[in-house]
């Protein structure tokens, strides 16, 4: 766990993690009256506790701090299938899989992900800028203008924006509405908003590049424009979200009519 703080502190990809187990907690914390209700304790959660055990020292072995980190969340599911039965389990289910998110994926997984997300963010920002007239050429993940080269580096790939996003839209789905599809639908949709937000992005900076200098896309504009694009990209979830309700209105339950 302390190997995991230090990983919320110094990588930007998951600074998001400090704010997952207080999350968590508070949704396993409404649903304290119906826990408190379930008490069928169960030895088949003595099971799920070994093997998550099991990951543990598999993952101290072998070096790998994803499987020792999933570890815990396995160990933490069956204490509470052991200790209250599989209803808690269920009650608990949402809280205890949220906190997944605070898991930082494994690199091999992560590159596989960072480097197609650079190259379509590459691309989208070509596009943006020929369509606008811009002289522009685009090897791989670099575009060079006139004035400057522009490199879509890993931490340009947008996989920062779409884990907080998708992160963000989870819990704004939940406090929206109480139905799993909706929530589920409002989550999956900050996958393309925050790509489609990095690619905006991407072609803003070569636009500033080629009116203002190859000054315009580092520095102080560069970060701002991220937080700027992130906070773009969490209003388009906020809209999605207002369609999504408008197209599947929650249910009034029909009131009997007493007949004379």
């Amino acid at each position: 766990m302390a190997a995991l703080v230090r990983d919320w502190a110094h990588d930007d990809n998951y600074s998001h993690g400090f704010f997952i187990i207080p999350i968590a907690a508070y949704f396993a914390w409404e649903r304290r009256a119906a826990m408190a209700q379930a008490n069928q304790p169960t030895n088949a959660g003595m099971l799920v506790v070994l093997t998550g055990l099991a990951m543990l020292v598999a993952g101290l072995l072998g070096a790998e701090l994803f499987l020792t980190r999933l570890a815990v969340v396995v160990t933490l599911a069956g204490a509470l299938l052991y200790l209250r039965g599989w209803k808690a389990l269920r009650l608990a289910g949402f809280p205890i899989a949220f906190l997944l998110l605070m898991i930082p994926i494994p690199a091999i997984i992560f590159n596989q992900i960072a480097f197609p997300l650079q190259l379509l963010a590459s691309r989208f920002g070509e596009t943006v800028l020929w369509t606008l007239g811009i002289p522009v050429l685009r090897e791989g993940n670099i575009i060079a203008l006139a004035s400057t080269r522009l490199e879509v580096a890993e931490a340009c790939s947008g996989i920062r924006s779409l884990i907080s996003l998708l992160t963000l839209g989870i819990v704004y789905g939940y406090f929206t509405d109480s139905r799993p599809s909706v929530r589920a639908a409002i989550a999956l949709s900050t996958i393309p908003i925050a790509i489609l937000a990095n690619g905006a992005r991407v072609a803003g900076t070569g636009i500033a590049a080629h009116h203002f200098g190859p000054d315009a896309a580092q520095g102080f504009f560069h970060s701002f424009s991220g937080w700027l694009v992130f906070v773009v990209a969490f209003a388009l979830v906020f809209v999605v979200t207002r369609l999504l309700l408008k197209m599947l209105p929650v249910p009034v339950p029909s009131v009997p009519v007493a007949v004379n």
